[in-house]
């Protein structure tokens, strides 16, 4: 198996990063609350263009039903958006093979982030850890409270559509042992709601895996994140909906990120 603890630089020392998410479904942006009632939010490779010249870090992709409706991989799309884009660009949704991995890392994804196929087996991570580098290798976690594990966090695949039994902490701690570069957390309870991360279940992951931990899920204002980030919890956080719908840019996300003192890239 692969280390799971990296040193801090490896974790990218101590500059936080923003990541601007797009929710992919039918050709378009989507953005819903609890992964329901989804809305649109616009064409995919205009705002994925708007969001590198907008100053985002990075960029998330992901194909939201790919793995519920037994879909293939978004190449085109992948193509046409990092043809465009240039900061680093992680893809999912319906990956389940090392050929997968390797078709959108040559479409033009920097990271390819694995969720359902990751439970399903995880040795997966390992292998597209080994076969192209573990920084390539984002594993994501959905997850929502659950009475049915011992920390209080269940994952969930396929879109949040099944439930595993699985204890999210647990797997975080297993999906960073088997190779992960990364760990990709989705509070189901919060996403789309605006009222804030899941702190807790963020803080106790972080301490649990050596890898970067990006947070998602909750995101309703340049405070959100800032809670988000602080020391402890989240090396990222991901927002989509206050982005999509200009309620903040990234320029006012990040002076009120850097006036709080914590450390981004202005």
């Amino acid at each position: 198996m692969v280390d799971n603890m990296l040193t801090a630089e490896k974790r990218g020392g101590l500059t936080r990063r923003v990541i601007a998410c797009l929710d992919v479904s039918g050709g378009r942006v989507v953005k819903g609350v609890n992964f329901l009632q989804l809305r649109d939010a616009g064409d995919p490779v205009e705002l994925a263009s708007y969001y590198d010249q907008a100053g985002a870090d990075e960029l998330v992709i992901l194909d939201i039903a790919a793995s519920s409706e037994a879909r293939g991989l978004l190449l085109d799309l992948v193509s046409a958006t990092t043809e465009r884009v240039f900061i680093p660009v992680t893809v999912g949704g319906g990956v389940g093979s090392i050929e997968d991995i390797r078709a959108l890392l040559s479409a033009g994804a920097d990271k390819v982030s694995i969720n359902s196929a990751a439970v399903r087996d995880p040795l997966l991570i390992t292998r597209g850890a080994h076969a192209f580098g573990r920084q390539c290798i984002v594993v994501a976690i959905d997850a929502r409270e659950s009475e049915a594990t011992s920390s209080g966090w269940e994952v969930f695949t396929h879109g949040g559509k099944r439930g595993t039994r699985l204890d999210a902490v647990e797997w975080a701690r297993k999906a960073a042992h088997m190779g992960a570069g990364e760990i990709l957390l989705t509070s189901m309870d919060r996403d789309g709601t605006k009222g804030g991360y899941d702190l807790d279940m963020t803080a106790a992951i972080s301490r649990a895996v050596g890898v970067p931990v990006v947070a998602s899920g909750g995101a309703g204002n340049p405070q959100h994140l800032a809670e988000v980030l602080m020391p402890g919890m989240a090396d990222a956080a991901l927002a989509a909906s206050i982005f999509h719908y200009g309620q903040f840019t990234i320029a006012q996300t990040k002076q009120h990120l850097s006036n709080e003192g914590i450390e981004v890239r202005l």
